[in-house]
């Protein structure tokens, strides 16, 4: 029979069937290296398929004689058939879009879904607030009254609605809140993130003021079975038993401020951009701000309006020293070296300003104080082993976290990831092995430190984000990543970079500009950063 023929003749069941196998193989053969197994093809596989008259019990393969082959395949979990997919009860930690997408997915599977959410509503780092902690640099998170959100008012989306959507249900084209704008503004996000969990079902799963406190695995071994301790409204706890736990509880919290050299002779003020909300309070005042990505970037834009001056500490600055022509009070410099004897705040580039506040828009740190098991850490924020980001090798499938990778296209990553997971889950995807899996990551590492590339970029994508999306899509058998896409991402990283805040009022226009030769930013020439390209996945070859 041929190819063609045998793929007409395919019933439903064994459509899903190859398209789980083919995914499996590719992530097989992207292991290879490891197994010293030969590769598969997606046509092979068809042919074998083509050779079975009757679906057989799920079995595990044969192993090649070599022992260190034998202990990497006799964790593989076997290859399941499409109708005993497995319905699992699972809780989701986290009802921000990471959680309410993992949960419309797992849903979708036919796996019975509880949400829980610390907060009185769902949307997560998109419910603005306006209180702000008592320590100006969150050094807490468990302090009485911490506060969760990080959003300024001013906040507007550094992407375009066309990237920040589901599969579905889309953010372009449609109007929420008002706030059609190309970039909206944050409550635009939210109201599609609240009709999203109306239309997908989600909302009626999502436990409203439910911290989750504990979650543990029950017996020895993958895990089988969690524990979810949890604390309601009226302060009452609950313990829970689970099949599975996603842990969906974001990152954009628990600040990331770094040590600097001699800031014990600081007489000014420190806060961390988690708690910035408004500019006012920085008028006429010098302010130093660390960081220089999207959020310090705004952030400095709008504070340089009432400030007396702004000066940028920022890493891959180099060739961009001195004062911004696009703004009349703004300087860029180096790292901060250290704070001087007279507390002057020193460059590594060699020049010193006496400033009023040092406003740290350094990022945040991955924090799961909730999960009490062996054999996960966050080192240096690297949380880890995780296999693609996502599935720890010693309890996969059963706990997995979706929203961990950074400096790529969010909204597409939680949804693709959650795919991934709820298909893990069902078994109409298999993971390899657990030693496979160790395997995998151990081989990332090695070649982070390879690269010179620091610890705490672990789940930071760029530049190779797309690789990672279309190695997300092949595991579930989805369509690789959109070549518009694609652009539009880099298109609005350069835009980000130029430090022109104009881009997104402009960038309709722009877009029509471009496609005739113009356009792109307005006049500004960026320099992109320069990162070590390295990519924490199973190796998409054998370097």
């Amino acid at each position: 029979m041929s190819i063609g023929r045998f793929r007409k003749e395919l019933t439903a069941r064994d459509r899903l069937l190859l398209v789980s196998r083919s995914a499996t193989l590719r992530a097989e053969n992207f292991l290879a290296p490891f197994t010293r197994r030969p590769l598969i093809t997606s046509r092979q596989l068809a042919h074998r398929l083509a050779k079975r008259k009757q679906p057989r019990s799920p079995v595990t393969r044969s192993q090649p004689s070599s022992p260190s082959h034998t202990q990497a395949r006799s964790h593989t979990a076997p290859v399941h058939q499409a109708s005993r997919m497995r319905r699992a009860e699972v809780a989701v930690v986290g009802a921000g879009a990471a959680g309410l997408v993992a949960a419309r997915e797992l849903l979708r599977e036919g796996h019975a879904v509880a949400v829980f959410e610390k907060s009185g509503r769902a949307g997560g780092t998109w419910a603005y607030d306006p209180r702000a902690d008592a320590d100006p640099l969150g050094r807490d998170p468990r302090a009485p009254g911490a506060v969760h959100g990080s959003l300024y008012a001013s906040l507007r989306t550094n992407l375009p609605r066309e990237l920040m959507g589901f599969s579905g249900f889309p953010l372009a084209g449609r109007v929420f809140a008002g706030d059609a704008r190309a970039f909206p503004g944050h409550r635009e996000v939210l109201a599609f993130l609240d009709a999203f969990a109306e239309e997908s079902g989600v909302a009626a799963r999502v436990r409203l003021r439910a911290e989750v406190l504990r979650v543990r695995p029950l017996g020895e071994g993958q895990g089988e079975r969690w524990a979810v301790a949890w604390r309601g409204e009226d302060g009452e706890v609950a313990e829970e038993v689970f099949d599975a736990v996603v842990v969906c509880s974001g990152h954009c919290t628990v600040p990331l401020v770094p040590k600097i050299r001699g800031i014990d002779k600081w007489r000014g003020k420190q806060m961390h951009s988690h708690n910035y909300r408004v500019p006012e309070p920085f008028r006429d005042q010098s302010v130093v701000v660390v960081g220089l990505g999207a959020s310090g970037i705004d952030i400095a834009r709008e504070i340089s309006n009432v400030a007396k001056d702004v000066h940028i500490a920022a890493r891959y600055s180099e060739d961009r020293l001195g004062k911004i022509e696009l703004y009349q009070n703004v300087w860029m410099h180096g790292e901060i070296d250290s704070i001087q004897d007279d507390a002057r705040v020193l460059f590594t580039e060699g020049s010193a300003v006496a400033a009023d506040t040092i406003l740290y828009c350094t990022g945040y740190r991955y924090h799961f104080p909730f999960l009490d098991l062996d054999g996960l850490t966050v080192d240096d924020n690297r949380v880890g082993p995780l296999y693609g980001h996502v599935f720890p090798p010693k309890y996969a499938p059963n706990l997995s976290f979706v929203g961990v990778p950074s400096k790529t296209l969010i909204f597409q990553a939680l949804e693709l990831e959650s795919k991934w997971v709820a298909a893990a889950l069902s078994g109409r995807a298999t993971l390899p092995g657990e030693e496979r899996m160790m395997a995998a990551v151990r081989e990332g590492y090695r070649r982070m430190e390879a690269a010179g590339r620091p610890k705490r970029h672990t789940h930071a994508l760029w530049p190779e984000w797309v690789e990672y999306m279309n190695w997300l899509a092949d595991q579930v058998g989805e369509p690789h990543l959109e070549a518009r896409r694609h652009e539009l991402y880099e298109r609005a990283l350069r835009c980000i970079w130029s430090l022109d805040d104009r881009y997104r009022d402009r960038w309709e226009e722009e877009e029509e500009e471009e496609e005739h030769g113009g356009g792109d930013c307005g006049v500004v020439e960026v320099n992109m950063p320069k990162h070590h390209r390295i990519v924490v996945i199973p190796p998409l070859d054998d370097e």
